[in-house]
């Protein structure tokens, strides 16, 4: 990312008008800046290279490896090679296998020579690493496609689970949304097995290792769900071999009708890039032709998804269009922007008429409630989701429109459809209900660990904190419910795991929020425990940071290099907490101030948000600009003029003066 010059730090601490007033107007200009005509935010949403690389094995598959695009996103995944060889999910993380053998294919196949020492490097990497043989089934199938590997070394998918009623233990009901989207596009790949024969020299037979089997058989109990699917796996790789392939026509039309049915009002299936662009292989299958209206449209969609800059093309996992703008207005209402301010209202209007106002996947499991809710993306009808819903709905009621007729009806249609959601232990999931069933994680293609979309802390909590600002108490039993199961999954330190953000530092900031909006005392033991938390894993130079490597390893719990967004995170949970006055929060102020750039941003090179925890983590580009903004408008309001304390472990070594909390304003 292109660096911005940054205020010399001792400018800040040695000229009062360089106050706090100034840095809350200089980055609520960016951001206004940042809004497009119609109303909404959008920032760039950055996953790691495996959407690059899964991009230019799928134009392979078509033939189109040399197109001048592949050749821009190979010039991306070259960039984004690790000094040891190999590729990883994050940045600062180890070596990933499987994409790292992605990304080694894909420059392969646009040209890249086996003996270039990049490539030596990757190869080595990869072989220390296990081999193409330890992949897990989502690449094996890429390697399938393209005939580095036989489809019996591949899970079987069928595509009769979409006949299959929603009682069943396995049908697509009891699955994520986003397992759903996937599982039927990779089901008919699976069931037809198509196969794109490459010359010997393109293939990646020396990533594979001749000690190991090329088929690896996983090591698990006797007795345990894990063999029994396997087996069930085996017997289906030989119903297949035996039974006439006209058998599965009618589990494959199923496939068929599903999919094309969830084509409508959507940025693509799923709208997210997984299933999109098994869509596209799925199409070729069924026999659509190339140039056929749906094939356009499943490519226009997945293009929609490219960046290019610099001769390089990236792509995005998704876009998070309702998402950013739902958290840039709540920012900006905290910055005292006009309540009337055009940006406000056009954001509000905005959002309003994203609502949802048709069923989706979520009415198998809660039929009685009228449809509503918010995705996250542009359009993406069958999928509105919890955490999109709540933040929305704590935009529109800081709003100056709130108690415009329009905007009521919507805010009462969204807060009863949330009401609905909630799960039987109490807490909220994403975009479903009671979607957990621990069984599901045990079928051979559920190594993406994302089969199920349990209860989380940190969406629980944002319901939480959107109730209590609708007056929802400890009289509503939702609320008794919700906060019950918080307490059953507060960490012993005192933290909350973060499922869609990194990490407990994420999940914590979250809860405390959420417990403040409800009412919760301040001194409540919990919160004392958890707001002690937080401040004992604050950094020397006054900012928190945590990486990724947390959700594999407890030790890194609240640990890593800082960054603006989770500083900003922190700060919020400890003024929500009743502690404004306190060391730690001007500390985590000044730190802000002093790492803030001349434009009003802050430099965030680090993944600070979560798609599948343990495998697939974002850079979302608007995370260091907003919720900074949000810390620090906050803090202002909270704390009127305190000295800022240099004082105690990780001060400054001088004293510097008080923040002026007006600044030029």
């Amino acid at each position: 990312m292109n660096k911005q010059a940054r205020r010399p730090q001792g400018t800040r601490r040695g000229r009062p008008e360089e106050g706090l007033g100034r840095s809350i107007a200089t980055t609520r200009d960016w951001l206004l800046d940042q809004q497009h005509p119609d109303g909404y935010w959008v920032g760039e949403l950055e996953g790691d290279t495996i959407l690059e690389s899964e991009y230019i094995l799928m134009m392979a598959h078509l033939g189109r490896h040399q197109d001048p695009i592949c050749v821009n996103v190979a010039r991306y995944v070259r960039d984004k090679q690790l000094a040891e060889g190999g590729w990883s999910c994050y940045p600062g993380g180890p070596v990933d296998l499987s994409a790292s053998v992605k990304a080694y294919f894909a420059l392969k196949l646009v040209g890249a020579a086996a003996d270039e020492p990049a490539m030596v490097r990757a190869r080595e990497a990869i072989l220390a690493a296990g081999g193409a043989q330890e992949c897990n089934s989502f690449t094996r199938f890429y390697l399938a496609l393209l005939g580095q590997v036989p489809y019996e070394d591949c899970p079987t998918v069928p595509p009769e689970l979409v006949l299959l009623p929603d009682s069943f233990a396995l049908s697509l009901s009891n699955m994520s949304a986003w397992t759903r989207t996937i599982v039927v596009p990779l089901s008919i790949i699976s069931a037809f097995k198509p196969v794109c024969s490459l010359p010997d020299e393109l293939g990646i037979s020396e990533l594979f290792r001749d000690d190991r089997p090329r088929r690896p058989r996983r090591s698990v109990p006797r007795i345990s769900w894990e063999r029994f699917f396997l087996a069930v796996d085996g017997a289906l790789k030989v119903v297949e071999e035996v039974v006439p392939f006209s058998w599965r026509d009618r589990g494959i039309r199923a496939a068929e009708r599903w999919m094309i049915d969830h084509f409508e009002s959507t940025d693509g299936l799923g709208a997210i890039f997984p299933p999109m662009i098994y869509t596209v292989i799925a199409l070729r299958c069924l026999g659509y032709e190339d140039d056929s209206a749906l094939v356009q449209w499943a490519h226009r969609h997945l293009h929609d998804l490219v960046l290019q800059e610099d001769g390089r093309a990236r792509l995005q996992p998704c876009v998070s269009p309702v998402w950013d703008t739902a958290i840039a207005a709540i920012a900006l209402a905290d910055a005292d922007l006009p309540a009337f301010h055009p940006a406000l209202n056009g954001a509000v209007r905005w959002l309003v008429e994203r609502e949802v106002r048709t069923e989706g996947d979520w009415r198998v499991r809660c039929p009685h409630v009228e449809p509503s809710g918010w995705h996250f993306q542009f359009a993406n009808a069958f999928y509105p989701d919890v955490d999109d819903t709540a933040m929305v709905l704590l935009a529109l009621k800081r709003s100056a429109l709130a108690d415009e007729p329009d905007v009521q009806a919507a805010t009462r249609r969204g807060i009863d459809w949330l009401r609905a959601m909630q799960n039987r232990d109490g807490g909220w999931a994403a975009f479903d209900v009671d979607i957990d069933n621990q069984v599901l994680t045990k079928v051979p293609f559920a190594d993406h660990n994302a089969m199920l979309d349990p209860s989380c802390a940190d969406i629980t909590a944002r319901v939480l904190e959107l109730l209590g600002g609708a007056g929802h108490g400890m009289e509503d039993p939702a609320v008794v419910k919700g906060v019950e199961y918080l307490w059953r999954t507060q960490e012993p330190e005192g933290c909350w795991y973060g499922r869609w953000g990194v990490n407990y530092i994420y999940g914590t900031w979250q809860v405390l929020l959420g417990l403040k909006a409800i009412g919760l005392p301040i001194d409540h033991p919990r919160v004392v425990k958890a707001a002690d938390w937080l401040e004992s894993v604050q950094q020397p130079c006054g900012g928190w940071g945590e990486s990724c490597r947390s959700y594999d390893d407890p030790a890194w719990m609240g640990r890593g290099e800082p960054t603006a967004s989770q500083t900003a995170w922190a700060v919020l949970g400890l003024l929500a907490a009743g502690r404004e006055k306190s060391e730690a929060v001007q500390r985590g102020i000044r730190h802000l101030l002093e790492t803030q750039n001349e434009d009003g941003t802050w430099d965030e090179p680090w993944f600070t948000g979560t798609g599948f925890p343990r495998v697939f983590y974002l850079r979302y580009h608007l995370y260091r600009v907003y919720f900074p903004l949000m810390a620090l408008a906050r803090y202002r309001k909270a704390a009127g003029r305190l000295p800022v304390s240099t004082t105690g472990p990780g001060a400054l070594a001088t004293r510097v003066p008080a923040l002026p909390l007006s600044g030029d304003l």
